[in-house]
């Protein structure tokens, strides 16, 4: 498999203005990708596009579009929408391909595109190799008459919304439940609110009025603070937060305690092990907290480990005809209700399993008891393979010794930098801790001898 030069796990990202955040090579990026995802479809092919509130956003989605039209291929337009709103809206209008103009978490200062094919899954890799081979062709317009079209989805929001309630039981509603949504000023701000108050929450919104900067600034999934600290004033039963395009979630709990990826899906799991709807082992990443594997274990559920990024869990769950994965950081897939990563309705099974059980939130992830983790970052002057070092070797197999079936150690170069990543996690908080610099500190020494 050739090497992709501008795609990443997921899409392609960077600073705007960089290279391959650019107009220019979007328009290109357009052009290439309607050539490749509309071959094989009839003429008047479609293909979405949405986009998260950042500032740049407008400019993409009109190279996106120009490039688009110069292949031939028609356009419709999706305006502000969650990531995951794009892969439901992109099968529902039976479109060639959806994509998305987002950065995710990142600043506002920071885009990328995320595709979609037909299906509403994620691109795979001979597809992306693909559009970068057609990249490097000459852009040729097609013949006037055959340019495509333009028109806007008026109807999009709502149909999403819809959507999303319709992902729990028709009868079940969430009557009695105050919640905090926080939207990170992103594109989860006209949809999330409505869809958890149409179902009968009382709703109280933060982060829900984007100026197209200060998406995913001191709020959202990643910067749980401000919502904790809304729950707590206003004495909600849990909050809500996502990230920027939507697609990751985390939850407080109503004295603001954070309840992460891993807690969640647990909760998720252990509802529809009560239903008997949950098929194959359930699927977490490397950095998924033991404590998770464990509680799974002790409702006798299996368990699986990916690489981190939600295209491997996928890859994963489609193997093994699994439902449900997703990682730490709160990217959930429920592949029972939709095709991708969605906070909205991941959120919404965890309401739907609380109205079930008769928990609140706190006493529903209490199920998983966290180990402590340590994670440190090792900078190195090159990359090498530390992991073939005879002394870092050594040193792995002493803490996999000193841990026992208690703890696990994880050493993972960074994908985008180069870091080694030293993960160290366990029973007993200090040994972790020491163990992890022990090992942290080994590293260091051994590339820099090299």
């Amino acid at each position: 498999m050739a090497k992709r030069r501008y795609f990443g796990t997921d899409g392609i990202r960077g600073r705007v203005g960089d290279p391959i955040i650019s107009p220019d090579f979007v328009v290109k990026l357009g052009w290439a990708a309607g050539r490749v995802l509309t071959k094989g479809h009839a003429r008047g092919a479609k293909v979405l596009i949405g986009k998260d509130t950042r500032i740049s956003g407008y400019m993409f989605e009109s190279a996106l579009e120009a490039g688009l039209v110069a292949a031939g291929v028609d356009i419709l337009l999706l305006g502000p929408m969650p990531t995951p709103g794009v892969a439901y809206l992109t099968r529902t209008f039976r479109a060639a391909a959806g994509i998305v103009i987002t950065a995710s978490h990142n600043p506002y200062d920071d885009n990328g595109i995320k595709f979609f094919s037909a299906d509403g899954d994620k691109l795979p890799d001979d597809i992306e190799l693909a559009i970068e081979a057609e990249i490097d062709r000459v852009l040729q317009t097609v013949p006037a008459v055959d340019l495509g079209k333009v028109r806007r989805v008026e109807d999009a929001r709502g149909r999403y919304i819809e959507f999303c309630k319709g992902t729990i039981p028709a009868t079940m509603t969430l009557n009695g439940l105050k919640l905090v949504v926080d939207c990170a000023h992103g594109a989860t701000y006209n949809i999330a609110p409505y869809v958890y108050e149409e179902l009968g929450a009382d709703v109280i919104p933060i982060g829900d009025t984007p100026d197209g900067l200060n998406i995913n600034r001191e709020v959202g999934s990643t910067r749980p603070e401000a919502m904790a600290e809304m729950v707590r004033e206003q004495g909600a039963d849990l909050g809500i937060a996502f990230d920027g395009d939507g697609d990751r979630v985390t939850m407080v709990d109503a004295d603001g305690r954070l309840v992460d990826g891993d807690a969640l899906i647990y909760i998720i799991a252990r509802d529809r092990q009560r239903t008997d709807s949950l098929r194959g082992p359930v699927v977490g990443t490397l950095m998924s907290n033991l404590g998770l594997e464990h509680a799974l274990q002790r409702l006798e559920l299996g368990f699986v480990r990916t690489k981190v990024g939600d295209r491997y869990i996928m890859e994963r769950l489609k193997r093994d005809a699994g439902m449900l994965g997703g990682e730490p950081s709160g990217h959930i897939i429920c592949r029972d209700r939709t095709s991708t990563g969605d906070g909205i309705i991941a959120a919404l099974q965890v309401l739907a399993a609380l109205k079930e059980s008769g928990q609140d939130l706190a006493s529903a992830a209490a199920g998983v008891d966290k180990y402590p983790q340590v994670l440190i970052n090792v900078r190195l002057a090159r990359r090498v393979d530390v992991l073939t070092l005879p002394r870092v070797q050594d040193a792995v197999a002493g803490v996999e010794q000193a841990l026992g079936d208690r703890g696990r150690v994880l050493l993972r170069a960074s994908g985008t930098e180069p870091v080694l990543r030293v993960m160290v996690e366990g029973h007993d908080s200090g040994q972790v801790q020491s163990l992890a610099e022990q090992l942290a500190d080994l590293v260091q020494q051994e590339v820099g001898a090299q």
